[in-house]
């Protein structure tokens, strides 16, 4: 994907209580997007995230790709530390909201942690982790290749 290809708009954030704005991308050249549905788990996780000052929060629709998850959320954090703390208060507040514990990996080192939601996986990592793996552009294919980006425009 070049910079040429993907359009960019901005807009409040879709999450209600933030003011920041969100960025809205599609993989194609017709710009698309993505609501979650509100009280949803999905929604649930992205403001927290948002809450939480992740950077870069990209939600990728898996529907059709993946039986695994309905939902990839892929953020990043400016360190280990702001890494594992966000980490931890979303496992606290899916707990707090009644959902089934979640499964993490990677908390010791916090460079890429994965949180495994149920219906949502959670991708958080430090910068250039995340550039290294560009998990973005591995799920983001097809002609379904949606994606949404909330917060930090």
């Amino acid at each position: 994907m070049t910079e040429a290809s993907t359009q960019a708009h901005l807009r409040p954030s879709a999450l209600g209580t933030s003011t920041r704005a969100a960025t809205i991308f599609a993989m194609t050249d017709q710009l698309s997007e993505i609501e979650a549905v509100p009280g949803s788990l999905h929604a649930m996780i992205l403001k927290q995230l948002d809450d939480d000052q992740a950077q870069e929060i990209v939600s990728i629709p898996l529907e059709g790709k993946s039986s695994v998850a309905d939902h990839m959320v892929i953020a990043s954090g400016r360190s280990t530390r702001q890494v594992a703390a966000m980490a931890q208060k979303l496992a606290e507040e899916l707990k707090k909201s009644g959902e089934p514990s979640p499964r993490i990996e990677g908390l010791p080192a916090a460079d890429w942690v994965l949180i495994d939601a149920g219906d949502v996986v959670v991708h958080l990592f430090r910068p250039e982790v995340r550039s290294f793996y560009n998990l973005e552009r591995m799920w983001g294919f097809g002609d379904e290749g949606k994606r949404e980006a909330v917060g930090n425009a």
